[in-house]
């Protein structure tokens, strides 16, 4: 290189470190003037901020003006406007705004958009019911876009403020309803405990079953999730539309209450009674039977719907095979309709096989079937699952006489929830309750009105029930000689007692009426009791009842249902053993 590339070589080195000498002392001018503005801003006034920064930067010259804006972290027009009121040399002021000058707030110029606001935000309690804003997401946005419409000019941010002034919050819904309960739901919570509590006492087994979620089988996503590495989770398809190959899932459980194990027989089709009975039939000849080897009863705890409903037929049919082919006498104790999440297996096995595969797309049946078996919990919980690949279709019907030839024995206490299917046909076709496994074999008397008069099915003494009687008939032959004058349209022409007599007398009216209000047995059956058609019981109550209301007469509601005469004649049958069940009448 020349001694004239030397020489330009060497002024360019020169150059380079003047501009970055020039630049470091520029960065720590910077952080001294910021670390300043830091310390002593919050103490001044506007004026006085603008003022100290536009001192600072005059006395920076060139560039100053970006380089304390920037240190103080404002605008350059503000420093601008300090440096331009210097130059000016105005005097000093004392205060810059009066006490409660400045822009007022929007709620404090305009009052009313505070009650517009609520209007839309409450318009079941407080407002319009044809509030634009009812059937639509109440964002503080569309919230400000209809309060502008009304006249209220107002942003979103302001309407965000008013309603957190007001009390208000983004909160989700949260379940605590529960609907409407059924009356004796506590009642046979209780009575399903003292079934279990009888049943573990002797040896049976006692079993909670539901049938899980059905889950979709294939590459679909399933909630929770899983380690993976950073980046990189498991793909899965954006739309879950069902495999026609690999359908969905249906895991139906049976939890063994005193083993803590559980037995889940996932099927491949429907999800039908069939099916239920099918797994406990496997559970029972696949576990039960090796651990209770001596087991002659086995008491199951169901949801009061699905395929194991109270209401199913089939659900009945499937299990009194069961009991045949098994030998055991089948107790079935169903949890009250809208308590289904009060179900044992429901916290004790299902929520622990959804924990173990959360995350985990449920790709094939062999993988749903594994991670149900690998489910454990501290406590000592063991899970056995298989697939059933069996076909159970749907719309199997059941007729009247199948069930009427069924052994089931309903028990006194709401016999449609409890009731008991017996390996062969007890002795007597009539209402029990399952703490005794034998049936009385006399034959229940036949019903008189004497007989339907009894403390257990009125729920009061025969003597209180004469007087109830004899206080309302007066009131009830009146009442009846005004409907019939209204009939008419004239006073009687002939004398009372002659032409054609009631179907039935103010004594049986009254009795028909005391025992439908307790609820004992539908209007067909009282029919039947009474020897009527069940619109007569109607219009037998239709009089009554308002009579019994005014007298002030509180009729108690009773736990028994009965559904059948039979029903009713065993009921009143004389028993040592069914005295618990009577307790709770």
């Amino acid at each position: 290189m020349s001694s004239k590339g030397v020489q330009i070589f060497k002024s360019w080195l020169s150059v380079r470190w003047f501009v970055g000498l020039a630049m470091s002392g520029l960065d720590g001018q910077r952080a001294v003037l910021a670390a300043k503005f830091e310390a002593i801003l919050p103490h001044l006034d506007e004026r006085q901020r603008r003022l100290l920064m536009g001192a600072e930067a005059q006395s920076l010259g060139h560039g100053g003006i970006r380089a304390v804006a920037r240190a103080a972290g404002v605008r350059e027009a503000t420093v601008s406007v300090g440096v331009r009121e210097l130059e000016a040399g105005e005097a000093p002021l004392g205060r810059i705004r009066r006490p409660g000058a400045g822009r007022k707030r929007v709620v404090d110029r305009n009052p009313a958009v505070r009650e517009a606001l609520l209007t839309l935000v409450e318009p079941d309690v407080r407002g319009d019911p044809m509030s634009p804003l009812r059937w639509t997401t109440k964002s503080t946005r569309k919230l400000a876009e209809q309060l502008t419409r009304q006249g209220h000019r107002i942003s979103a941010d302001t309407v965000g403020d008013l309603l957190r002034e007001e009390g208000f919050s983004l909160q989700s819904n949260a379940k605590t309803l529960e609907g409407k309960q059924h009356p004796d739901r506590d009642a046979q919570f209780h009575y399903l405990n003292e079934q279990a509590r009888d049943h573990q006492d002797r040896g049976a087994p006692v079993i909670s079953v539901d049938t899980k979620k059905k889950e979709l089988v294939g590459p679909f996503k399933n909630n929770g999730r899983e380690w993976e590495p950073r980046g990189e989770p498991v793909r899965v398809d954006t739309h879950d539309f069902p495999d026609r190959e690999l359908g969905r899932a249906v895991p139906y459980g049976i939890y063994d209450v005193a083993a803590n194990t559980g037995w889940v027989n996932v099927g491949t089709d429907h999800d039908t009674a069939a099916f239920a009975v099918e797994s406990i039939r496997r559970w029972w000849n696949g576990a039960g039977r090796a651990a209770y080897p001596t087991a002659g009863r086995l008491l199951i705890t169901a949801d009061a719907g699905g395929s194991n409903g109270y209401r199913t037929r089939t659900w009945k049919t499937e299990l009194a095979r069961f009991a045949a082919e098994a030998c055991l006498t089948v107790t079935v104790c169903h949890l009250p309709p809208g308590t289904s999440k009060w179900n044992r297996i429901e916290h004790r096995l299902f929520s622990h096989i959804t924990m173990n595969w959360r995350g985990r797309p449920l790709t094939s049946h062999e993988v749903i079937v594994e991670s149900i078996a690998a489910t454990t919990t501290k406590t000592g919980l063991t899970v056995h699952a298989e697939l059933d690949t069996n076909p159970y279709p749907t719309g199997i019907q059941v007729s009247d006489d199948e069930i009427a030839a069924l052994p089931i024995t309903r028990h006194r206490f709401h016999g449609d929830w409890n009731y008991t299917l017996h390996p062969q046909h007890p002795t007597h076709a009539a209402t029990t309750d399952s703490t005794s496994d034998q049936a009385p074999a006399t034959r229940p008397p036949s019903l008189t009105r004497r007989s339907l008069q009894d403390p257990e099915l009125t729920g009061m003494t025969r003597l209180r029930l004469s007087e109830l009687i004899n206080a309302l008939t007066p009131a009830l032959e009146v009442q009846r000689e005004q409907v019939l004058r209204t009939r008419r349209g004239h006073e009687r022409l002939v004398a009372p007692g002659t032409g054609a007599k009631a179907k039935l007398t103010p004594a049986d009216r009254i009795l028909a009426t005391v025992l439908h209000l307790r609820k004992l047995a539908t209007m067909d059956l009282l029919g039947q009791l009474f020897g009527v058609t069940a619109m007569t019981i109607s219009r037998a109550k239709q009089e009554v009842h308002p009579l019994l209301e005014a007298h002030g007469h509180h009729i108690d509601t009773s736990t028994a249902r009965l559904r059948t005469p039979a029903d009713v004649a065993t009921f009143l049958a004389p028993d040592s053993t069914q005295s618990k069940a009577k307790e709770t009448i």
